[in-house]
């Protein structure tokens, strides 16, 4: 039975020109020998992009004020490449085929709950030994903001930030074409394989490279069966040795030497098997160390803005209080200054009243009968004077 089968590439700003080009078939010509140009008029689009990706990338990112930051090395678009087997589609027809594709299409925008508003491009190729679908969108996903508003966001770290993002892709993908009715089954994962995910144009340039590692594989490198000379000179008359010496050891001779470059060949691309197989390891190890560090980068650049709100907002309300403990400062030093002025012509209406002698005398008096001063900068320093002998004491 054939699989449910799709890919996902993560692209930057700068690879979308190119891709462009590629998928939209912009090009005259394409290294990739599978392409026949003669059948590129059987290609359509499930959604066509108005401009270039790159205008169309810009252009949906104004319309609907999606938020995140861009930064040279973010990976701003997605590009699932759908597809199944040749034998599938001559089996299911043109009319089913375009009915997986329209499937795979609903799919991708239901999925995650992405929109279909997000998808740039969905182009179906015809004119490739195996029919298939490059759609491009954005990683947008639906969160909030600090203050809780809901936004939308490109963030294809958030978009793929599962461990086992893939494996729930392909789960999900496989359950939604099967339920369509398309008799499918899940591809193996790579636990069960050993393969790890390469994209469709790596896999395109790898092909051959992996057929002639398998037949290298299967190639035995035995010698032909060829007379034994020294069985051939005991049924050989003396008169025959000159042919023994000059045409059969010579063609003896000449086998086994190219059994033996043969033998080096063989060990050089096995060789050279090896070194492709340790690249591509060590190219899987690279990109997922960049893309860890571009999300560390982006965790960091969060924390960092997140701090400088937050000392924006502690700035803010000190001098907020600030500003509030200096006005109630000034209004009781008001209402002290009115308290002495009320109190002074208090006294002084008292002495008129009961024909007393001026106030100071009254002060005085009080003053030393109650051992309280009026002035309250006096009678403050007053008590704290008692408060140090106390304490000396």
């Amino acid at each position: 039975m054939s699989y449910a089968i799709i890919r996902n590439t993560k692209y930057k700003r700068e690879n979308l020109k190119g891709i462009f080009r590629h998928n939209e078939r912009k090009n005259k010509n394409y290294s990739n020998n599978n392409i026949d140009k003669e059948k590129s008029y059987l290609n359509y689009s499930l959604k066509e992009p108005k401009y270039s990706y790159e205008k169309e990338f810009d252009r949906i990112r104004e319309k609907y004020n999606l938020k995140g930051q861009i930064k040279t090395v973010s990976n701003i678009a997605c590009e699932y490449i759908i597809t199944s087997d040749k034998e599938f589609f001559e089996r299911i027809g043109e009319k089913e085929t375009r009915r997986y594709f329209e499937t795979a299409y609903n799919f991708v925008a239901e999925y995650k709950n992405l929109g279909e508003q997000y998808i740039m491009s969905a182009k179906v190729h015809m004119d490739e030994e195996t029919p298939h679908m490059h759609l491009i969108f954005l990683p947008v996903v639906h969160t909030q903001d600090k203050k809780g508003n809901s936004i939308d966001k490109i963030a294809c770290s958030e978009f793929w930030k599962e461990k086992d993002s893939y494996r729930q892709l392909q789960d999900a993908f496989y359950q939604y074409m099967t339920s369509h009715k398309f008799q499918l089954q899940r591809g193996l994962p790579k636990e069960e394989t050993g393969r790890e995910h390469i994209d469709l144009k790596e896999y395109k340039e790898i092909t051959n490279f992996d057929k002639t590692k398998e037949k290298l594989q299967n190639i035995k490198l035995e010698l032909p069966n060829i007379p034994n000379i020294a069985d051939i000179s005991k049924f050989s008359m003396k008169r025959d040795e000159k042919i023994l010496e000059e045409i059969i050891k010579p063609k003896d001779d000449l086998i086994n030497e190219l059994y033996k470059n043969n033998l080096s060949m063989h060990q050089e691309l096995l060789r050279q098997a090896k070194m492709v197989e340790k690249a591509e390891k060590y190219q899987n190890e690279r990109d997922k160390i960049l893309e860890d560090n571009e999300n560390l980068h982006n965790q960091v650049e969060e924390i960092r803005s997140e701090y400088k709100e937050k000392e924006f907002d502690l700035e803010w309300k000190y001098k907020s209080k600030i500003k509030s403990l200096e006005k109630e400062n000034n209004h009781l030093h008001k209402v002290i200054d009115k308290f002495k002025e009320t109190i002074g012509m208090f006294i002084e209406w008292i002495c008129q009243k009961f024909d007393i002698g001026a106030e100071d005398i009254l002060i005085r008096k009080f003053e030393k009968e109650t051992r309280i001063y009026l002035d309250a900068e006096k009678q403050i320093a007053k008590e704290d004077g008692e408060k140090e002998n106390e304490l000396e004491l």
